[in-house]
């Protein structure tokens, strides 16, 4: 059995707090200038300037790179043979995400009690975390600061299996369409299917954590995703909802077992500002 301290956790999701929100992902920047020879729209291709002249002012000077530094979804896979030591794991990640907001000057977005008691909590705590059971000693801790607005255009349905894959593919594609400019596109698109009403959503936002140009493994599903993005992409709502080519710079699907009589679908949609660390203890 290994045996990690809490106060390691803290210091980790610190860290990752502070460079999730300044530092882009390679994945990112490449598609992005990638998108900008494929842009045509003048206009369009302005905008994606911008955006990486605004990524190399974010992480040369250390200041975010939007204003919204989001609510703090932290996903950990724990391996079964780690043991926490030295208090509670939540707690600790908490204090995490309070040291690094408050440290690196992060906005605090988090209202506390939102219906009796809308006041912020002024650290960004609690953080959203999402743990999964796996083999081994290691623990893996990925941080996802997600942004208001692209979550605002997130929709969930519970579909008929009737509808087949041709309902699921119109209702993400009219799920962006209807989003427009408004979660800051380029965007990137993240779709669950199966499971539970919950647990739709669930898959939808983990797939936003993989990598731009990662395919899911099952090759049909991989059509599905290099298709539905070529469709997303004939909008024509175009960077900053501006008019132009990119609206999209991927499509993630996550599918899991459902029962025979649902069929739910959920799109979580990442704006421009795709902001993940990873680490492995």
């Amino acid at each position: 059995m290994r045996k990690i301290e809490v106060a390691e956790i803290t210091q980790v999701v610190r860290e990752l707090s502070i460079k999730a929100c300044t530092e882009v992902n390679e994945d990112l920047k490449n598609k992005i200038e990638t998108s900008l020879q494929e842009e045509e729209s003048p206009v369009g291709k302005a905008v994606l300037k911008q955006l990486l002249k605004n990524m190399e002012i974010a992480e040369t000077e250390k200041i975010p790179i939007c204003q919204d530094t989001g609510f703090t979804v932290v996903f950990m896979e724990i391996g079964q043979e780690v043991l926490f030591v030295g208090g509670s794991l939540k707690e600790a990640v908490d204090e995490g995400v309070r040291q690094g907001y408050t440290d690196g000057f992060l906005r605090k977005s988090i209202i506390k009690d939102p219906i009796t008691n809308p006041v912020n909590t002024g650290d960004n705590t609690p953080a959203i975390l999402h743990t999964d059971i796996v083999p081994g000693d290691k623990v893996k801790i990925q941080i996802f600061p997600k942004g208001g607005g692209s979550e605002n255009m997130s929709k969930i349905k519970m579909m008929k299996p009737a509808d087949g894959v041709e309902g699921i593919k119109n209702f993400v594609i009219e799920t962006v369409k209807n989003a427009g400019g408004n979660p800051c596109p380029p965007i990137i698109v993240g779709v669950g299917v199966g499971g539970t009403f919950d647990y739709v959503a669930y898959l939808a936002k983990k797939s936003l954590l993989r990598k731009l140009g990662e395919r899911n493994p099952d090759e049909q599903i991989a059509r599905y995703e290099v298709e539905w993005l070529k469709e997303i992409n004939k909008l024509g709502i175009g960077p900053a909802g501006l008019g132009g080519k990119i609206t999209a710079l991927d499509l993630f699907i996550e599918v899991f077992p459902r029962h025979i009589a649902t069929y739910p679908v959920a799109v979580n949609i990442q704006c421009n500002a795709a902001r993940t660390k990873t680490i492995i203890l």
